[in-house]
């Protein structure tokens, strides 16, 4: 993905959906409704059905060969995304099958001056032939299946626009947040400061801002050991 410096050009997301109205109350509330609001994030939704071929406005038909559940037509998908794909788009399809999404590649997207278009399959998922033809990416938010791509839509979209800046109110929120430099985030307190017979850590109470540097940093390492060992495979 071709990075540039994100200024006044907001990251723009087209969503291609069975089931708009799922995506559109999540982006009415909280940080993606104010960073939409202010122009940093421009979201698109495009029913599906609205590109049926058939008064019934049905986008599926059951697998050639045999098999459980029914597949979303080629066709079908092809017209809805070729009504928003330019010369930009990146295609994204959402699949257990794809890559992992991780903080890195949620960042790097947030940097990209390209346009996704997310793919959100449904019922037993979306005929090959569309993704050999149109998909340049899938991408997997976890070793699980749903019963459609919506969330993780939602998912790919909270994670990469927290590294817009402005969304947040300050960068350094998410820079700051689990999975920086590879680790987990290190435990976070706030008053009281003994509650319930347990004190929060002396150090953080210093002002010594170089002490609570390093006590943050041997913690990230600590929790990350003891929580997502795997993590530290690569490190070491």
């Amino acid at each position: 993905l071709k990075a540039c410096f994100r200024l006044t050009i907001p990251m723009k997301i087209k969503i291609i959906t069975l089931f708009p109205e799922l995506i559109k109350g999540y982006l009415q509330e909280a940080i993606i409704a104010k960073a939409i609001g202010t122009g940093l994030l421009n979201i698109e939704i495009m029913n599906l059905r609205d590109f049926s071929d058939n008064p019934y406005r049905s986008v599926d038909d059951s697998p050639m060969g045999g098999g459980d559940g029914m597949l979303l037509r080629p066709d079908i998908l092809e017209a809805a995304l070729l009504s928003v794909k330019n010369e930009m788009s990146h295609v994204i399809y959402l699949s257990p099958q794809g890559e992992l999404l991780k903080s890195q590649t949620a960042k790097k997207f947030s940097e990209s001056d390209r346009e996704i278009v997310l793919i959100c399959g449904r019922y037993a998922g979306v005929d090959q032939r569309f993704i050999d033809k149109h998909v340049d990416q899938e991408i997997s938010i976890g070793d699980y299946v749903l019963s459609g791509g919506e969330l993780a839509a939602l998912v790919f979209i909270e994670a990469a626009s927290r590294f817009i800046p402005g969304v947040l109110g300050k960068i350094k929120s998410a820079e700051e947040d689990s999975f920086k430099d590879g680790l987990l985030e290190a435990p976070q307190y706030t008053r009281p400061q003994d509650w319930s017979g347990m004190k929060v850590p002396e150090v953080l109470a210093s002002g010594n801002h170089k002490k609570i540097a390093e006590w943050k940093a041997e913690q990230a390492l600590k929790v990350t050991e003891e929580k997502r060992p795997d993590l530290l495979r690569g490190k070491k």
